[in-house]
């Protein structure tokens, strides 16, 4: 039995493990995977996130499966809650732009993941942001972001222009000190004549 076991080894790398917690990319809890012996060996053993099939082990299975509700429960619950969270925000990112109004800048998923993060404390992976390209257009936006394979949230966003307000204000105060600047010098200079005159 033991040289049949030998060869076994030799031709076939991979081995069967019960994972005791999720590992993303390969199982949850009380999932049998085949995984190579050196992973199994150097990582997933060592660390305690799996058992060997054994008697013993496939008796724990039971224990795991609740183990793996109540955390995917709990998970869902959370990602609900930030959901709700996250459609109660909302967000105004400026673009700096041009002259002719072209944003330079653009929002991009990492923005949106760095203000969630800020303003709610909460961290998500920037990959669970369905943004097909970065948002360079002024105006409202709305993006859906996948928490959970059973929740989505919707942020709805303002992009605005940071020249936009600058411009406005700029020119509407030219025009304001324009005028009563002109009406004043006439002024000065008048009332400067007659107290010469009163003088003499």
């Amino acid at each position: 039995m033991k040289n049949s076991e030998r060869v076994l080894e030799i031709d076939m790398p991979l081995t069967e493990l019960i994972l005791t917690e999720n590992i993303p990319g390969l199982g949850a809890e009380a999932d049998v995977v085949k995984v190579r012996r050196g992973y199994a060996r150097n990582y997933l053993l060592p660390h305690g996130k799996a058992h060997e099939v054994t008697p013993g082990a496939l008796r724990q299975i039971d224990a795991l499966k609740q183990k793996r509700a109540e955390r995917e429960a709990r998970e869902l619950n959370e990602a609900e809650e930030l959901a709700r969270r996250i459609g109660k925000a909302r967000f105004v990112f400026t673009l700096e732009t041009g002259e002719t109004g072209k944003a330079f800048g653009s929002v991009t998923a990492q923005d949106i993941m760095n203000r969630i993060k800020n303003e709610l404390g909460a961290e998500i992976d920037r990959h669970k942001i369905v943004l097909e390209r970065p948002i360079k257009d002024t105006g409202e936006h709305e993006v859906t972001i996948k928490l959970h394979h059973d929740a989505t949230a919707q942020l709805v966003f303002q992009v605005k222009s940071a020249e936009e307000p600058r411009d406005r204000g700029a020119e509407a105060e030219s025009a304001a000190s324009d005028e009563p600047g002109k009406r004043k010098k006439p002024r000065f200079f008048h009332r400067k004549k007659e107290e010469k005159k009163e003088t003499e």
